[in-house]
């Protein structure tokens, strides 16, 4: 239904844009996930092994009603699973979106989605790299630090279709530079060490996970 589609970042169909040309996504925050939220309905999530993790996803090109369900879906999954970031491969979908619910260093929430994303190269005297710990819903229990740029600006469009971009810095920048590697084929534990990467694979395979999993053939 056409209702599906709305959003509260709509303003007339158009995306509410700061004097940047940036996404507004820090205002409405409660309203705007509950409503994705309660439309949807939490799908358990997909582990590494899974090939849906390890492919890159279809574009985007139809901004219909099918997309709007499949978000209120990822939004319902993803505080099902307590995350701050979903991307629609990690309950099991290969299409490019993802949808994050997270707060920045500044603990600012930042609730939205983006399809199509592409990760903009900085220049090298905007690279500062943060070696904070990293995590995934689709590698449960598991952590590693991991260097990431501090800053991070992602260009894409939103459910309508309209072009949008979005920056974020921290742990914010962090978890746009992790959904945007879901959705061409790469896990946080693809950029590790093979020390690491075997360390944390490891912390999964002793781990509980707190949410629902698809188990792997």
């Amino acid at each position: 239904m056409a209702a599906q589609q709305e959003t509260d970042q709509q303003v007339g169909g158009a995306v509410v844009l700061d004097d940047e040309g940036f996404v507004v996504d820090t205002e409405d925050c409660e309203a705007r996930e509950l409503a994705h939220r309660e439309r949807g309905t939490a799908r358990p999530i997909t582990v590494v092994g899974n090939p849906v993790l390890h492919t890159e996803c279809a574009d985007i090109t139809e901004f219909d009603d099918e997309l709007a369900r499949l978000v209120d879906d990822m939004f319902a999954s993803q505080r099902a699973a307590e995350g701050v970031g979903l991307a629609a491969n990690q309950i099991g979908v290969g299409r490019k979106v993802f949808v994050y619910d997270c707060p920045d260093d500044d603990g600012v929430r930042h609730v939205g989605v983006v399809c199509n994303p592409v990760l903009e190269e900085l220049a090298p005297d905007e690279r500062v790299l943060d070696d904070s710990n990293e995590g995934c819903l689709s590698v449960p229990t598991a952590y590693a630090p991991l260097a990431r740029p501090d800053y991070a600006v992602v260009r894409g469009q939103d459910l309508k279709g309209n072009p949008v971009k979005v920056r974020g810095t921290g742990y914010f920048a962090r978890c746009l530079q992790h959904e945007t590697d879901h959705l061409y084929g790469y896990l946080y534990i693809d950029r590790l060490s093979k020390r690491d990467r075997k360390d944390a694979l490891r912390q999964m395979a002793e781990g509980t996970p707190r949410y629902e999993v698809v188990p792997n053939a």
